[in-house]
């Protein structure tokens, strides 16, 4: 979970309350956070990654003025009009499609406000923009440019800048060669001919988004009007993102003024920090929390959390902050009632009946699976049954099949559930990349099968410079010798596997599943350079 580090007295300074440290210490976990550690004045939250609003200082103090009773209600920002426009041009639409910007003036870059920015950005781009693929944010000192800005992609060898933390001129396939960030972001751009930039009106470069920015618009002490562009592929994330930024610089004394996105047929303002009306039903609050609230008490609670509502008979009519990326449905509503009632509060009580139970038989075989498992040199994972298209069928090189897909999803990267373990083990294997060689990890977990249905499957995969198709057929017959079935192997053709080096298995005449060689081209989708093998099966169909 994110940790946000911050300054008691730079916290009281924003607050504008007096609030002792101690107090603040017991009572801030109260809103939904873990002490992490105390240091002199410097304290440490463990905010829940669900509250991206609350990944800096700012937030936090936001939060508090409220929940702590000072000023309860929905923080209202004063937003002035600019001239400013941002015309999206028509190309950049299949690489990057979105962007929103603002403009925030008087700001004094404090080394405290230096420290809780930096530290937004790296949370922001972390969990809302899932390591900048979905939202990148630039943040600009607006002095050198001039408007109007440009958002276009272009050849990434035609257009060359100074990028930060550098002096020569370099072009964009150069920056993502030779950059530091261009090489831990390079993969974001790799499927593109051309790449996204942002210029103004004399084509100077404020941003090669989701990369880097460039030295002209760098951000300095003496900076007091900061321009900041968020690009992404999610149009509502991008918005939240550029909210919470521009009302963390509100509140340090920063004014906000708006821009004007043009993009095609469509021109829109933004920020736009109008609330979201929402009905909540106070009985459905009493009935999810086992609470007896009149409506007067929910309208309390709620605007401990930083909502305005108004009282409706048996429901209230709440204004949802622009900022509150996290709020769903109804159901986090009732999450914040209950927050701002407070979880002492609720009493706690034993089972109305005893019961006995005991493990189903199959969960004896499943484990000694996963000591077979451990006995042959493999680390457990466990991985979430969520997924995405791209990574169940198209970098395992099939045709997209039956699947189920969620209506409104979190984000392109979890949009369905998983109809394989060894896409998710290979993003295990992707993420621990730079971790020495060799790896091999396995999982026993559900998918959902093309009839809808959740099964069991164990899966493996193992990298290393020296993995083939032998070992992987060794490890096979080990674990099914340790489920004591008969089984023959076949061969079998799969395109995620090299031809002649995959097999299946069968047991009871009835194909259970299958193992071999990933292909070159599956590895390197998965953003991996050495042999991998791979097994997966329905282990229900190996208990006996």
């Amino acid at each position: 979970m994110p940790i946000v580090t911050f300054d008691y007295n730079d916290f009281i300074n924003i607050l504008g309350y007096k609030i002792s440290k101690d107090e603040l210490i017991e009572k801030l976990p109260m809103i939904g956070a873990d002490l992490d550690g105390v240091e002199d004045d410097e304290i440490s939250m463990e905010f829940f990654p669900d509250r991206p609003d609350l990944a800096s200082v700012e937030g936090i103090v936001r939060a508090s003025r409220a929940f702590f009773g000072f000023k309860t209600g929905l923080k209202k920002y004063e937003i002035k009009k600019s001239d400013i426009i941002i015309n999206v041009d028509p190309s950049v639409k299949k690489v990057r499609p979105y962007v929103v910007t603002a403009l925030v003036k008087n700001v004094t870059m404090t080394d405290e406000l230096i420290a809780s920015l930096m530290q937004l950005q790296e949370k922001l781009h972390m969990g809302l923009g899932r390591n900048r693929k979905k939202v990148a944010i630039g943040v600009h000192n607006f002095e050198p440019v001039q408007p109007p800005f440009t958002y276009k992609a272009v050849d990434p060898d035609s257009v060359q800048f100074v990028p930060l933390n550098k002096v020569e001129s370099m072009t964009m396939n150069e920056i993502l060669e030779k950059h530091e960030k261009g090489v831990d972001y390079a993969h974001l751009l790799k499927n593109f001919d051309k790449h996204p930039l942002i210029v103004d009106k004399n084509n100077n470069v404020l941003s090669y988004p989701p990369i880097i920015n460039g030295t002209l618009t760098e951000v300095t002490p003496f900076t007091t009007n900061l321009f900041i562009d968020v690009t992404g592929i999610d149009q509502k994330a991008i918005k939240y993102a550029l909210n919470i930024v521009t009302t963390s610089l509100a509140e340090r004394g920063g004014q906000i003024y708006s821009t004007i996105v043009k993009d095609g047929n469509e021109t829109y303002i933004t920020p736009d920090l109008r609330p979201t009306k929402v009905k909540l039903s106070v009985s459905y609050v009493n009935k999810i929390l086992g609470t007896n609230m009149k409506t007067a008490k929910v309208k309390n609670c709620i605007e401990k959390m930083g909502y305005d509502a108004n009282e409706n008979k048996d429901y209230l009519n709440v204004d949802m902050p622009a900022w509150r990326a996290d709020i769903l449905h109804e159901i986090d509503l009732v999450e914040d009632v209950a927050v701002g009632y407070g979880y002492s509060k609720f009493e706690s009580d034993f089972p109305k009946a005893l019961t006995f139970g005991k493990k189903l038989p199959k969960y004896d075989f499943y484990n000694a699976l996963r000591n077979a498992m451990i006995g042959l040199g493999f680390n457990e994972v466990t991985t979430f049954t969520i997924s995405n298209e791209d990574d169940e069928f198209k970098k395992m090189g099939l045709k997209p099949g039956k699947i189920v897909q969620f209506e409104n999803p979190i984000g392109e990267e979890f949009s369905t559930m998983r109809v394989s373990l060894i896409p998710s083990l290979l993003n295990i294997l992707s993420e621990n990349r730079h971790h020495s060689l060799p790896q091999q990890i396995f999982e026993l977990g559900i998918v959902v099968d093309e009839v809808f249905k959740n099964r069991y499957h164990l899966g493996f995969v193992k990298i290393d410079a020296k993995s083939n198709f032998t070992e992987c057929k060794s490890f096979v017959e080990a674990i099914i010798r340790e489920a004591g079935v008969d089984f023959k192997i076949n061969d079998y053709d799969h395109p995620g596997f090299i031809k002649g080096r995959c097999a299946s298995i069968i047991v009871n005449s009835q194909e259970i599943g299958f193992f071999g060689e990933i292909q070159p081209k599956t590895i390197i989708e998965f953003q991996l350079e050495y042999p991998v093998i791979a097994f997966e099966a329905q282990i229900d169909m190996l208990y006996q």
